[in-house]
Parts: C-alpha cells; structure tokens; sequence
C-alpha cells in the first residue's frame, strides 16, 4: 500500500506549489552563479555578472512581494538547523571587488532623515545569500509554505532592500566606467569590468 499523503486541492502546499518551485529554481540559480562569480576565474566579468544576477534576483523578489501574505504551516517556525556560513563567499567578493567594495546608500529613501551610510557590495551579497539558503533549507526538507513565508518576509524585512541597494551600487560603478575617466577608483573599476557575452 502506498504511503503518499494525497493533499487536498486547496492545501497551500499545493496551491503554492508550482510557484515556490519556480521561486526555489531562481534562488538556486544565484547562489550558485554568486559561488562561481566568487571563484574569481573571469575577474574581468564580476561587475557586470553581479549586476545581472542581482537584477535576475530583484525580480524573484518582486514576484514575493507582489502576492498576497503567505501563512505558514506552524506558529512557530521549525528548526531549519544551523546559518549558513557565509563567510568564505564573502571575503572572497571582496577580495575580487576591492577596492571599489564600498558605497554610501541613503538608509531610507522614505525618510531621508535618518540620513545616508556606509555599505559593502561583499557583506551585502553574502547576507543575501544567508536569507535565500534559509529559506531553501525548509524548502528542501518539504516545508513549502514555510520557505515562501521566509523569503517572503525576509524579502520584505531584508534582503530586498539590500539587493536594491546593492543593484545600485553596481549600476552606478558600471555606469562611471563606461562614461568617467576622471576618478581614480573609476579607473580601478574600468579594470574589474569587461563586457559580458551578448548571449547572457
């Protein structure tokens, strides 16, 4: 006799499903091209493949943020085990990105009161990829609904900013070695930036 639990068609599980596959797959796709990127075996290409896979990532992000609030299974969510450590894709961002790593970021663009501060393309990047391998530890245990309500409000809470903030970061470097070439770090940048494959 077969053990498979038959969901009812209204289950969330199954309402959702399709859709968190889709989310999964696009997550899987970054963080294994950021991995790549982070290897450092085409420098020449890390500013303009971060862009892209950023910009992929945002519009994930914005599918999240577009429907409506996802509720998870539980009250309380379940033990995802231990954070993913991070720390090696981090220094090795930095590393590639040095020395054009940092940027100045207003901290809210809607309330500029609270003024503007100091960030890192590298720490960014990484705690990005912590939130999205959170949420795929849950999905890849089965736990649907509680993956979508992770990236979902951790896109809201977190990373989505971060990555907004981050696609600028990148925009702008991309932007000044194309058209300044009067700045110094500019020039350090033109030198971390080749023109990716058409195809891509």
């Amino acid at each position: 006799m077969s053990s498979t639990v038959t969901r009812p068609a209204d289950d969330p599980a199954t309402e959702y499903g399709d859709f968190a596959a889709e989310i999964a797959d696009q997550i899987e796709s970054f963080l294994l091209a950021v991995r790549e990127i982070a290897r450092g075996a085409d420098p020449g290409s890390t500013l303009s493949l971060l862009l892209l896979e950023v910009s992929q990532l945002s519009l994930a992000g914005g599918r999240l943020g577009a429907i409506s609030d996802v509720v998870p299974d539980e009250r309380f969510e379940p033990d995802a085990g231990p954070d993913a450590d991070v720390d090696e894709l981090r220094m090795r961002i930095a590393a590639l990105l040095e020395p054009v790593d940092g940027y100045v970021e207003v901290v809210d663009p809607v309330d500029p009161e609270r003024g503007a501060t100091g960030f890192r393309l590298s720490d960014d990047l990484a705690s990005i990829a912590q939130d999205l391998l959170h949420g795929l530890s849950h999905y890849k245990d089965g736990r649907v609904i509680e993956a979508l309500w992770w990236w979902q409000f951790s896109y809201l809470s977190s990373w989505g900013s971060t990555a907004g903030s981050a696609l600028r970061a990148l925009h702008s470097l991309i932007a000044h070695t194309r058209l300044d070439h009067h700045d110094e770090r500019i020039e350090v940048a033109q030198e971390a930036l080749l023109p990716v494959e058409a195809e891509l």
